[in-house]
Formats: structure tokens, sequence, C-alpha cells
């Protein structure tokens, strides 16, 4: 734990203009990140008595080893550096929100010939209009069936299509009327798109204008006695209408704004989005977060704007943004959405009529969310801190365990030895940082040993950092990179975890002391009976099954063993998809899979001579030769076995890849390396 004093700014350094500041702890690894107005007025309320300071500000900065800052222009210019830096470096003591479901959208790609309505999830693309939020996926498919029936666009998948070109008969959907068929050219390229754009724009809350000009052709139908044509577009009216009802309408027609609302306690505070677009509400996210500085609900309205709208241009950004308090000050963060919005963003507290109306129902969405959140027991920063409390007090270590990582060891019968390196942080799991090995050392079986290796290697590469960096003497270059984020392997943990009993504890133990670490605390967690083992005691530590400590460490093992077992299978796969093709140099993928479809089979390929292996497309007589001396020093693989019925493949399949066979769907079995999932695996 370090003074503050002892890094703090000498006076006169700190500049009195905006700028943004960046706290580093001992390791330079940025851990908070903020903006000023006044850079000086700001960094000085840090260093102040620390019984003044809110509890987890002086935690923050008695964490931090030193601080930087970087001058700007204008407050605007402050905003964007800020959520640039805190999308980079994940600084661990601010607000992040972590979204509590990944959310669909229903999604028209408009940049095809035929453009396709799809649901899409993650980052979105270019070319694509997209609507929504939805809160669920069955929601928009609801949606788009209601709307087929009016606007028959396409909605099979890239394959679908171009099979029922080829074949010339449409899927279901062209039978029943719910799809233009395009693909058998029912409708050319130009009226499907028509088709698709009159879909984004009833989507889009354009809804009024087409209905009655829909009402309009149904009257006409009627009065020249085409009743059947004049009821097709009754029905749909009603399918419109209904799909209507499914977002019911809470604000004056074409109002555009999305509606956040705020709901906070000591420790966490939630967020709740409402999008409205076209006076209906077309969407629902919320997120929640983590209270690790001193904030108020500006401040958090003001992350959750750099959240919603970092990464967005545009009509995405709406025109009034209503929330429950004004980031102070909110000229910058107005100007900052205004920018990427294109045009005039209107951010403001609802006073009075509908809109104050439906703020009241958003903030009850969050206030809800956030008494849901308290129930999820891994999530709750409360019961994160007693389960390191907990880690601290059975293992006598002097402080929490903030960064745990655990390690485990995966094979086949000694075979694909590998190993697992997964990271938490606050009880939480950083994948960024999660590392897989290759037992290099030896072959076959040890798993004690291969905890020895792996655990040498790790720390090994900590200490060559270390040095490298001048850790050591000055303390100045440090353990990352130029740009603030660690390298690989040079950020220590307070506690290795290894899957395993007494004998896998030692061997850790055993690699640290050879490397001289003694800063490290080590510990095991046997399967059997989930006892806690340390290097020294002849006896387990037992925790109590309700213990919170127990169940993180039991999580830390299963996410080790999970990371571990899954690269164990990708590996395996690999392996078994080999062909002796892959060793001949400069041959590729494409040339590759030529000389697989042109012969049929590796072992026609190995019987075929120089001349017909050039008349393969794109291989010359030089490549050729090659081919042929790698394919005749290549040992043929044994022939592949069906465990579910004893037959061995016949060799015209040899093409490099098995035969998948009953034992494990999905997973190749051969002869001399069964699949015994069952209990051989780990």
């Amino acid at each position: 734990m370090a003074d503050p004093s002892s890094y703090r700014p000498k006076p006169g350094e700190i500049p009195d203009t905006p700028g943004v500041y960046k706290f580093r702890d001992e390791h330079r690894r940025v851990i908070y990140v903020g903006k000023a107005k006044s850079l000086r007025q700001r960094l000085a309320s840090y260093f102040q008595d620390l019984s003044n300071l809110h509890p987890r500000t002086r935690t923050m900065v008695t964490t931090a080893a030193s601080v930087e800052w970087t001058v700007v222009s204008t407050e605007v210019e402050a905003l964007q550096l800020e959520y640039s830096w805190i999308k980079e470096f994940d600084p661990r003591f601010n607000v992040k929100y972590r979204d509590d479901k990944s959310y669909p959208y229903l999604a028209v790609t408009m940049n095809e010939e035929f453009p396709r309505v799809q649901v899409m999830r993650g980052q979105k693309r270019k070319g694509v209009r997209y609507f929504g939020p939805y809160g669920q996926a069955w929601a928009i498919r609801d949606t788009v069936d209601l709307l087929l029936r009016v606007f028959p666009v396409r909605t099979c998948s890239a394959g679908v299509f171009k099979n029922a070109a080829r074949t010339g008969r449409p899927c279901l959907l062209g039978y029943i009327g719910k799809c233009s068929a395009p693909c058998v050219g029912r409708v050319s390229p130009e009226e499907h798109g028509e088709l698709a754009e009159d879909f984004c724009d009833f989507m889009a809350g354009r809804t009024g204008t087409y209905i009655r000009r829909l009402e309009q052709r149904m009257t006409e139908a009627a009065e020249d006695m085409e009743y059947e044509r004049a009821a097709r577009l009754r029905d749909d009216i009603g399918a419109l209408k209904k799909a209507m009802e499914k977002s019911a309408v809470v604000l004056a027609d074409a109002t555009d704004a999305d509606l956040i609302a705020v709901a906070e306690d000591e420790l966490e505070a939630a967020v709740q989005i409402f999008h409205v677009r076209g006076g209906r509400v077309r969407g629902q996210r919320g997120w929640v977060t983590d209270k690790v500085e001193e904030v108020t609900t500006g401040a958090l309205v003001e992350h959750a704007l750099q959240q919603l709208y970092g990464e967005e241009r545009g009509d995405a950004v709406p025109k009034e943004v209503l929330v429950p308090a004004l980031p102070d000050p909110v000229e910058p963060v107005q100007e900052w959405l205004t920018e990427r919005r294109g045009s005039n963003v209107s951010l403001r507290i609802p006073q009075r009529g509908d809109k104050k109306a439906l703020m009241e129902t958003v903030q009850r969405n969050a206030q809800q969310s956030l008494v849901l959140h308290k129930t999820k027991r891994a999530s709750d920063l409360t019961t994160r801190s007693r389960a390191l409390e907990e880690i601290a007090e059975a293992l006598d270590l002097d402080s929490a365990p903030l960064r745990i990582e655990c390690y485990d060891i995966s094979h086949l019968q000694g075979d694909d030895v590998v190993a697992s390196m997964v990271v938490f942080e606050d009880g939480l799991q950083r994948k960024g940082e999660y590392r897989r090995f290759q037992i290099k050392g030896f072959a076959g079986q040890d798993d004690v040993r291969s905890m020895h290796e792996v655990i040498t290697r790790r720390f090994r590469r900590y200490l060559a950092e270390k040095e490298k960096t001048g850790e050591w003497t000055d303390g100045e270059n440090a353990l990352t990179e130029e740009d603030g984020r660690p390298k690989r392997f040079a950020y220590p943990p307070q506690l290795v975890v290894v899957d395993g009993g007494r004998p896998q504890v030692a061997a850790a133990k055993r690699a640290l002391d050879e490397l001289g670490i003694d800063d490290i605390a080590v510990c095991g967690l046997a399967k059997r009976l989930e006892e806690v083992w340390l290097p020294e005691d002849d006896d387990p530590v037992v925790l109590p099954r309700s213990s919170e400590g127990l169940y993180l460490l039991q999580r830390v093992r299963d996410e080790a063993h999970r990371f571990a077992i899954t690269y164990q299978r990708a590996k395996r796969a690999k392996r078994f998809r080999s062909s002796p093709l892959d060793d001949v140099p400069g041959l590729g993928e494409t040339r590759k899979q030529a000389l697989i479809k042109h012969f049929g089979s590796v072992k026609r390929l190995r019987s075929a001579t120089i001349d017909q292996i050039c008349e393969v497309p794109g291989i010359g007589r030089k490549t050729a030769e090659t081919v042929a001396v790698a394919l005749a020093q290549a040992v043929p693989a044994a022939p592949a076995v069906n465990t579910a019925t004893g037959e061995i493949m016949g060799d015209e399949e040899e093409d490099g890849t098995p035969e998948t066979t009953a034992g494990a769907p999905g997973e190749p079995v051969t002869a001399g390396a069964p699949d015994d999932r069952r209990g051989q695996e780990r």
C-alpha cells in the first residue's frame, strides 16, 4: 500500500487547464482514468488527508504509485480522450457498465443485392439498418412473422438462397406468400429492394401513411367488386396493426428520444435505457456497475452516455436524450453528442407531461434491475469482497488476493499435454489475460512435472520482464508497453491456485522457490473433497461448504479446467486433421484443396505421376516435384476405425481427415487414439 505523498506532484507542476489524468500502480498498470476542467484543482483533491476521502477513493490513491496527465484544448477533447483510454486500458477503479445481456436487433442487410431481414447481435456493420434493441429474440421473430405478410422480404441464409436458386424451387415461405422468392426470379432486385425499403420505413415509425394507403387500396378494390383482393388487403392491415400494438404509443408521433434512468445505492448502480422511435418504445437495455469510485448521479449519466453513444454515428444518436440528472458541466457532453449525430441533440431532464411519466416508468425498471442484480451471488460486490477476505483469512495472507491466477493440466492418455492459466481480479474473470501452454520439456503423462514446467515458464517470463524494464532499479519503465497496457506475464498475482492436491502444490511452490520468488502465495484445490492444500502443511484447509471463499476458488478452478480442456480438444482435432500436404513448403491451403479435389484423396495423389500433378490448375512442375517427394517420404496414416461398428474405413477416404464416428459427435476418433472422455481425458 503506497503513501500518496510519495508520488504527489510538486506545487506548480500541474497545469490549470483541461486535461485527462491516469493513476498507475507499482507495476505501471493504469488503474484509474479521469478528466477535469482544471487538472490542478482536480488532482489536488486526491492528495489530502486520507480520512477525508471516500473509502473507495482512498483505496484507489493508496493502490496507485504514480500519476500522469495529458493537456487538451477543450473539455470535449477531454471527454473523447477519457472514453478512449477507459476502453483501451480497462482501469479497475473506473465505472464500467456490465451489460446484463447481449441485446438482439432486427437488422436489414441493405448492402446486399437482395436485402435480408434477420436477428443480429454484436458489433454493427456498415450498410445494415438496425431496429431495436429488443429484450428477447422471439419478440423480433413475432414482429417479423406478422410483417412478412405485407412485406415479403427475404429472411433465408445465403446457403438456403443459393440452393433454391440452383434447384429453381423456393423455400416454404415462398410457397405460402411470406417471401417474394427473389431466389427464383419472381421479383427483380429493384422490386425486392423497394419491399425492403418499405419494411424499413414501417419499422422506423412511418406507419400511418402506409396504413392509410392500404385502406384506400382496399376501398378501391371493394368498389371494383374485387372482393378477394380487398379481403387480402384487409388482412394485411390487420397484421400491421397487430404488429404496431406490440410497441405501444408512449409519446407524440415522430418523437425520437432515448430515456435514461439510474437506480443506485452505496455500492452499485443500475442504468436502464428506453429507445423511443416514432413515438413508440422500440427497444430497451440495461447495465449494472460497481461504484468503485465516489461518483454522483450526473457522473453516472455521463459514463452511460459514453457507453451508449461512444461507437455510434448519425441517426443512431437521437434528437433528444432525457436523463434524471445532468452531467457537470453539461455543455461539453451535449456538444459531443451533437458532433456524433451531425445535428443538434437536446440533453435535458423531463419536467412534466408524457415524457416525465415515461421517465418514471424507466426509473421503476432501473430500480427493479438493481434489486434483481443484488440477488446474483457472483456479481455482488459485497459477496466478492467477503469471499476474498475469507480466502485471505483461511490462507493466512497479509491482504485480500485481488489478483488470482489458476493453472490446470489437460491431456488425453498422455497425448497433447497442455496447460491453462486463467486470471480473476476482484473476484471477476479477466479473459483478456488468459494464457495457454504446450508442455515441451518432456513427453508422456506427468501432471506434477507438467505443473512445475508451466509455473517455471510463466514466472521466468515475469522475472525477465522485470529485469528488462528496469523495475529492479528505478521503477520508471516498469512492466507495461509504451501505450500503458501490461506486457504478457508482466503483472504478478497475489495468489496462485493449482488444480490438484499436495503433489501439484509442492511442484508449484518448488518452481517459485527455484526462481527466488517468495512473495506469492500458493494453494491447491483438490476435486474429490474440495480441500485446500498449502505447501508446508501436512493437512488440508477445509473451508465450510457455505463459504463464499470456497465458492470463488471453485469458480476459478472450474474455469481453468474448462479453458485447458477446450485447448486440448482443439489441439487434438487439429492433429487429426493433419495431412502429408501440410509439410510441403510453399503449398498453401488453396492449392492443397485443389489437389485433393482433382485426385479425390491423398492415396490417389500419392500414386500420381509428376505430369499428372502438373495438370492441376496453379501447380507448376517444381511444385509438383516437391509434392511427389513429400508424399513419397511420408508414412501413410493408420486407417480410421468406426468404434461403433468395428469397421475399418477404406483407404479411398484417405484425404487427411479421418471419418467422424459415433463415439463422440463432431470429434474424430482414430485407431491408436480412442476417445475416452468417460474418464481418461482431463
